[in-house]
Formats: C-alpha cells, sequence, structure tokens
C-alpha cells in the first residue's frame, strides 16, 4: 500500500484524486489546503492529517521522513501557478509526485525539473488523460492506420471546447493569466496534448484570438490542420445547447466527421493511477510539447480575424 499526500485537497479537482488513490487500494497521509471546507475528506481518509498552513505541512511530511514513514506519493491539486514549487517540494521530500494539468506554466520550469529529478532519483507523472480516453486511443488506431497507407496524409480537423463559468472565474486565480495561463493554457492543455499526441509536432500555429474569455487559432501539425476554439463564455455556445440548458459544449470533427468524446471522463483519474503505480505514467518528456505550445499562443501576435479561422471566432450565437 503506498503512502500519499494532497496539496490543494480542497479544490475542484481533488475529489477524484481521492477516489483513485482509494480504488487503487492505496491511502492518504496527510493534506494541505489553505481553505478548511475539506469535508470530503470523511467520504475517503477520515484518519488522514490536514493542514491549513504551509509550514506545519512540511515539517509533518519531514518527520514522516526522518522516521522512516515517508510518503511515497505526493498529489499536486494546487492552482497553476503553484504546481512547479510544489513539485520541487515533493520531489526534495523523496516522494514521486502526480500533479494535475498544466503541469507547469512556462518549458524553462521543465528544464529545471528534469535536473532535480535527477538530483532526488524520483519521478513527475502529469496526468493527461485524455490519452486513455477510449474514443481518443481509438482516434489514434484510426489517424495511425490511414497514415500506414497514405504517409502524407493531412487531416482536417476542427476542435470546439466550450465550457461556461460564471462571474466569480475572473475574480479567482483563474482569471489571471500570470496565475492560470489564460484560457488556452486553463482549459485547452489537454486538448493540445491530445492533438500533437494523435496528429504530431507543431510546424506552424497562428493566434486569431486571445482574451481573458476565449482564444482560437490555426495549427499546423505533421499530420493534421487544426481549427481550435476555446470558451469560457456562454455567448459562444450553439444556440440548440443553450437552448437544452447545458453550459458545455465539446466537438471534435475529422474531414467533418464528429468524433463523440463527450462521456467517459470522471473513471479517467484511477486508470491514470493505475498506469502511474504501473511505471507506465506519462513524465515530464509527455508533458514538455504541450507546454510549448500553449506557452507560445500566450505570448503569440493575435492577427485577427484574417484568412482561414474558426467559425465560432465570430461569437454569433449559432
Amino acid at each position: 500500500m503506498k503512502k500519499f499526500g494532497i496539496i490543494g485537497i480542497a479544490g475542484y479537482i481533488a475529489p477524484r484524486h481521492l477516489r483513485a488513490i482509494k480504488e487503487t487500494g492505496n491511502t492518504l497521509v496527510c493534506g494541505l489546503d489553505p481553505y478548511d471546507g475539506v469535508g470530503i475528506i470523511d467520504s475517503y481518509f477520515p484518519e488522514a492529517d490536514f493542514f491549513t498552513e504551509f509550514e506545519r505541512f512540511d515539517r509533518h511530511v519531514d518527520k514522516l521522513r526522518r522516521n522512516g514513514q515517508g510518503l511515497d506519493f505526493v498529489s499536486i491539486c494546487s492552482p497553476n501557478y503553484l504546481h512547479d514549487s510544489h513539485i520541487r517540494f515533493g520531489l526534495r521530500s523523496n516522494a514521486d509526485v502526480i500533479c494535475e494539468k498544466p503541469l507547469v506554466l512556462n518549458p524553462w520550469n521543465i528544464d529545471a525539473l528534469e535536473d532535480i529529478e535527477r538530483e532526488s532519483g524520483r519521478r513527475v507523472y502529469n496526468i493527461l488523460q485524455l490519452r486513455l480516453h477510449p474514443s481518443i486511443m481509438q482516434l489514434k488506431n484510426r489517424v495511425e492506420e490511414a497514415l500506414r497507407v497514405n504517409p502524407d496524409k493531412i487531416f482536417e480537423v476542427d476542435l470546439t471546447y466550450i465550457t461556461s463559468r460564471g462571474k466569480w472565474y475572473f475574480v479567482s486565480w483563474k482569471g489571471d493569466i500570470a496565475k492560470s495561463g489564460g484560457v488556452a493554457t486553463n482549459i485547452g492543455i489537454h486538448f493540445f496534448d491530445m492533438l500533437l499526441w494523435v496528429f504530431g509536432g507543431v510546424k506552424t500555429s497562428k493566434v486569431n484570438l486571445l482574451d481573458a474569455q476565449s482564444a482560437s487559432g490555426i495549427l499546423e501539425l505533421q499530420n493534421a490542420r487544426v481549427r481550435w476554439f476555446l470558451s469560457v463564455d456562454s455567448e459562444t455556445l450553439p444556440k440548440e445547447v443553450r437552448m437544452q440548458g447545458k453550459r458545455t459544449y465539446r466537438l471534435i470533427k475529422l474531414d467533418s466527421e464528429a468524433v463523440e468524446f463527450s462521456e467517459g471522463f470522471t473513471d479517467l483519474h484511477t486508470e491514470s493511477y493505475n498506469k502511474i503505480l504501473g511505471g507506465k505514467g506519462f513524465g515530464l518528456k509527455e508533458a514538455r510539447d504541450s507546454i510549448e505550445l500553449v506557452h507560445q499562443i500566450r505570448n503569440a501576435e493575435v492577427i485577427g480575424l484574417k484568412g482561414d479561422y474558426h467559425l465560432f471566432c465570430k461569437k454569433e450565437k449559432l
């Protein structure tokens, strides 16, 4: 049985990690969060120690290590801009680290983490759950089969992801680009990782739209041309989706054919943990390309609606 600690245990995504730890037959020893509304722990590990101050958590984890009862893993569910620091803490506590998306905000952070991995002899793993989604795995197989027949084929791909957020979003750290990385990073990182995993590396990237609520552009990948659109603005939802009372919309089109992947997300953290515990998790190397891409998008010149662009850029009520 592996011993876990969680940093950011009061966060939105933490319950999926708690469930994954439980379902893989392991235990939570301690958790940290400045917010103390963590009653969810009772449903999984009521005996776990809980701290609201990092200094006391640090002391507790160090004491466990010195007594020969150190953590095997530290799971990171904290705000994006704190991931780098919290990963370093986990590695220096002689634990492997499982970190939520995005792993870090900047490519050079990965360079430093590679050094600390070597120094500590421990590993960093990133939750890249779309690589484990059955529909996405089928899509990758389909693309690979097509490329065996025609290695020069370039797929036409349209990616649309809208996850509506209220006013709170822009008051929280998620609305601060310096802390979240902005829309393309905060809600888009999994999709960019998936696109690069399925269709190959980036040739060119153009950004048509980039503001606090939405981002869109054109990617030329090794085997695909991708029009992508990401938004937290409910006004960009298709009219029929809004009429159904839904606030989220996901769609991938491959050569004009829709790829269904709207279900099956909630169980993927447990599958991710199973892979990591089995020595087959996704590490710094796998996370690098998407981190480099979103950093490039975040700092790109916005060219506006010139030439080809995603239809939703018009922000019309479709």
